[in-house]
């Protein structure tokens, strides 16, 4: 399993919107980002980031609400990832063991492994792969692979009663789909619900099907996001300090800035009216960590408007500010601060205490 999993690991992308965060993969033969369509829904363009390419943006070309499917543009810097392929001619029976490979809560990489428990559940009408593996939110889109490292399904969902379930489109379904899009040749693409033909600005007509004549969106018209209340504030702030907004984003009211050695994670609370930011600064050394915890009380003694903590491994600056005494200038002030402050204790913590850099 070693081999596929370091190949996959530098094919699986990380997709946020300002809706949700999931998982995409890179197939270079047709050069797309393959994910589900709610992974990336209402969205023109999504966030992506992968282990080799930066964070950066990507255009939705297609998207197909009845496979729950959906392609996006190739990364910049496409070309060094390497080739994962399509396990269209080996089928798959009860117990075969597979691996469920995606970015579960976020987190940047995580393999799950399980067996097929049933190779046919019929849900609306589609017969997907019913599998043991624990998929979590922010595994949809993932790739589901098999012993050879093909690529046998995209994990689309997971039904938590008893057991967790979860259900993989078979790969049949995605191939067809890229044969049905790359005869295409268009960027802006969606399968019409009703008669289940592709359609491109050439076959809609004020948003009506030619084919069957049934309302349909293409992605190039989705209406663009836009930010309200609390989060219109947050987004402004991020600008004026000199961040990408939309770069930034990381679903719905959560927000990432980096900013030098400091990763600020931005959460707002819509139910407590609270905005938290979390500058994790390094990680805990392996020994002599008493002096470390005294000068972190010490500290904290002293601040009034911060906070140093430690969760699991990590180290961590924080600062909480209500909604109601949140403006732009107010929180430009105590993010600045937070940078500040950042940068000035990883370095202490790193060259005094032993602490060790954080991979980012």
């Amino acid at each position: 399993m070693s081999d596929f999993v370091e190949t996959y690991r530098n094919v699986i992308i990380q997709i946020a919107t300002p809706y949700s965060t999931g998982t995409g993969f890179y197939l270079k033969g047709p050069g797309l980002i393959v994910t589900n369509h709610h992974v990336v829904e209402g969205s023109r363009s999504v966030t992506i980031e992968g282990s080799r390419f930066q964070k950066q943006l990507a255009r939705v070309e297609y998207i197909d609400r009845k496979y729950d499917l959906a392609f996006l543009a190739a990364p910049q810097d496409a070309e060094d990832m390497p080739e994962v392929h399509l396990g269209t001619g080996e089928p798959l029976r009860e117990r075969d063991q597979v691996t469920a490979v995606g970015h579960p809560f976020g987190l940047k990489f995580s393999v799950k492994s399980g067996i097929v428990s049933n190779t046919r559940e019929i849900i609306n009408n589609i017969p997907y792969l019913h599998i043991d593996a624990a998929l979590n939110p922010g595994n949809s889109g993932g790739p589901l692979v098999n012993n050879n490292g093909l690529v046998v399904g995209v994990n689309t969902f997971v039904i938590r009663e008893g057991d967790n379930a979860g259900f993989s489109l078979p790969v049949a379904f995605l191939d067809e789909t890229l044969q049905e899009f790359s005869k295409l040749d268009a960027q802006n693409a969606c399968r019409c619900t009703a008669c289940s033909n592709l359609v491109t600005d050439k076959t809609v007509e004020n948003g009506f099907c030619t084919f069957c004549g049934s309302k349909v969106q293409l992605p190039g018209a989705v209406e663009e996001y836009s930010p309200s209340g609390v989060a219109k504030t947050i987004e402004n702030l991020v600008a004026k300090i000199g961040h990408n907004v939309a770069l930034s984003r990381c679903g719905l009211n959560s927000w990432e800035i980096r900013q030098g050695s400091a990763r600020i994670n931005i959460n707002y609370h819509e139910k407590t009216g609270m905005m938290s930011a979390d500058a994790i600064l390094c990680q805990l050394p392996k020994e002599n960590i008493k002096p470390l915890y005294e000068y972190l009380l010490r500290e904290n003694y002293t601040s009034e408007a911060l906070a140093l903590s430690v969760h699991q491994q990590d180290i961590l600056l924080s600062l909480i500010i209500y909604d109601r005494y949140l403006d732009v200038q107010t929180g430009m002030a105590m993010l600045q601060n937070l940078f500040e402050k950042a940068d000035h204790y990883d370095n202490i913590l790193v060259e005094q205490f032993g602490a060790t850099w954080k991979e980012n």
